[in-house]
């Protein structure tokens, strides 16, 4: 299967979120989260130290873009359903059309953290990533220090494969990441 031959939705739809890729133009309102949440960004993202510019952020959205559009990364935005609000970025990096397997990362703005979202929309994209892009498996990896994201992945039944010890560094220093996976569809 060649992936530029795949017809994607515009958007996916939750009961409380909507999910579309980066466009021209969603930076601002992207930069304004990321500003908002740069702690715990800094902490557990290497990609906001240092805290993105509005203008790196716009190239993200625009790069990212055209990321989506060529299959190498499927990255979304999250925006409530009622009222537009941004709510985060999640999406598929790490593609492996041969399999294919897809990895979900995701962060979520302050203001929005604790609610469910976030395991609502890592919810839909493995359920899309299942039913729609033919899924072998799907894989979520996070800071093993990093407890709610591991509880969001533990909450859709992802099953821990194991802890790559030592495996990358971050702000604060070498970094042991877990690994996620799911090789069925969600029930």
């Amino acid at each position: 299967m060649d992936p530029l031959l795949l017809d994607l939705p515009d958007e996916i739809t939750t009961h409380r979120l909507v999910l579309r890729p980066p466009r021209a133009g969603d930076g601002a309102a992207m930069n304004e989260a990321v500003l908002e949440t740069i702690e715990p960004l800094q902490r557990w993202m290497p990609w906001a130290t240092p805290t993105p510019t509005p203008d790196q952020t716009e190239a993200w959205c625009r790069s990212s873009a055209a990321d989506f559009v060529a299959r190498r990364q499927l990255p979304m935005l999250l925006f409530l359903r009622d009222g537009g609000a941004f709510v985060g970025s999640s999406g598929m990096s790490r593609l492996d059309w041969e399999v294919p397997r897809f990895e979900i990362g995701y962060w979520v703005r302050r203001r929005f953290e604790g609610q469910g979202y976030v395991t609502e929309a890592v919810g839909a994209l493995t359920r899309f990533s299942f039913e729609t892009l033919g899924a072998q498996r799907v894989e979520i990896r996070t800071d093993d220090r990093n407890d709610r994201s591991n509880r969001v992945a533990e909450r859709l039944g992802f099953r821990l494969e194991g802890v790559f010890r030592n495996e990358s560094r971050d702000a604060y220093g070498l970094r042991d990441t877990r690994v996620y996976a799911l090789t069925q569809p969600l029930a």
